[in-house]
């Protein structure tokens, strides 16, 4: 029996992320393109071939495009969203797909895909369990670049009411002196803290003060639904390492540009096994284009994946509370896979080994002015 397929709902992030998605876009003004979303029905925008694992198996699957920007998956009526998202999970299981993944915004509208996996004719997951295990992975790779010692440092998870953010609260806790939980909702964030307290094998406290609590901390990761800029430079220690999980970015670019001591990176990016395509399907023969590096993927998008694979026919990852079991099995499979963490990187550009030297040095130096 061949390796099942998969399909994966993307949308644009952004006014400028419409043109990789449709190129006649560009220079069009943004009422026109808003509208155009509105009514633009879901289809399928990427073929993807040549995912292969060390053993031998190969996958298939389809990024089907649910067009909406990311206010307007929040701000339209619900059951409006929740029928494009769907509609996107059909063609994809018309195209053959046997489970499917929900990017972005398709993951955090409503109930976390709960409703969407009801609705879905195929199993559904938002694939939050490999981007968790992806981000710890990653913040704890940026520690020990900047020579951060995680057992003497504080740590704040920004969005850890969320799915991601409160289970990455519980990975953290055991590595790290003191964890800050960070969100919007001062009565849901009391009230979780109140829950994990006493299972966190660290100190712990809470606020809704972004600015204070990363003040106070030498690890950031962040975790939102937030579309706007919500770190920011003035706010950041010397030599602090932030890991972001959010898409669109929370982390804003006048920290690429003012604090070179600090060391940001992308924490849901997964290097991809075999010799992946990502081919647009109305023009045969053009790639389209992820915004990553040849052979990267998201890890939300790796998930969907690694269930194919694995033939795990099943709604892997849904709803608000994560089941940290899962986050090691789904671990485990994609390393059999063949995924691995992908180079560093942010703002749109790699993280060398040169920039890291750069980035330990500028630190280094600050604190000799101090």
């Amino acid at each position: 029996m061949k390796t099942p397929k998969f399909c994966f709902v993307i949308h644009p992030l952004s006014l400028e992320d419409v043109a990789r998605y449709e190129p006649g876009a560009a220079g069009k003004g943004e009422p026109i393109i808003r509208k155009i979303l509105e009514w633009m029905p879901s289809y399928a925008a990427v073929h993807v071939t040549g995912v292969r694992t060390p053993d031998g198996r190969e996958t298939e699957g389809w990024f089907v495009a649910a067009p909406l920007l990311p206010e307007q998956m929040m701000d339209l009526p619900r059951e409006e969203v929740y029928k494009r998202i769907v509609r996107a999970i059909e063609i994809g299981a018309e195209l053959g797909a046997n489970v499917a993944g929900l990017g972005a915004f398709t993951g955090v509208v409503g109930d976390g895909g709960v409703t969407i996996a009801e609705r879905s004719p195929i199993p559904v997951t938002t694939g939050n369990s490999l981007t968790i295990a992806a981000g710890i992975q990653s913040l704890f790779r940026g520690a020990s670049e900047m020579e951060v010692d995680p057992a003497s440092s504080t740590a704040v998870v920004v969005g850890a009411t969320g799915s991601i953010g409160s289970a990455c609260v519980k990975l953290i806790a055991p590595r790290v002196k003191h964890v800050i939980l960070v969100a919007r909702n001062n009565t849901r964030l009391a009230k979780f803290h109140e829950q994990v307290r006493d299972e966190l094998q660290c100190e712990s406290s809470f606020t809704t003060d972004i600015p204070d609590a990363v003040r106070r901390s030498q690890l950031i990761l962040t975790a939102t639904s937030s579309t706007q800029d919500i770190i920011e430079p003035e706010d950041l220690q010397t030599g602090a390492v932030v890991c972001e999980l959010s898409l669109p970015h929370d982390v804003s670019r006048r920290v690429a540009l003012e604090r070179p001591d600090v060391l940001v990176t992308e924490g849901g990016n997964m290097r991809v096994p075999g010799e992946p395509r990502f081919e647009r399907v109305r023009e045969p023969g053009t790639d389209f284009d992820l915004n990553l590096p040849p052979r990267t993927a998201l890890a939300c998008m790796s998930e969907t994946m690694v269930l194919a694979l694995e033939r795990r026919l099943e709604s892997y990852t849904l709803g608000r509370g994560i089941d940290l079991h899962k986050v090691i099995d789904i671990e485990t499979m994609a390393t059999r896979c063949g995924f691995t963490l992908a180079d560093m990187r942010a703002f749109d550009a790699a993280i060398t080994p040169e920039k890291i030297a750069a980035t330990r040095e500028a630190a280094a130096m600050r604190r000799l002015a101090v």
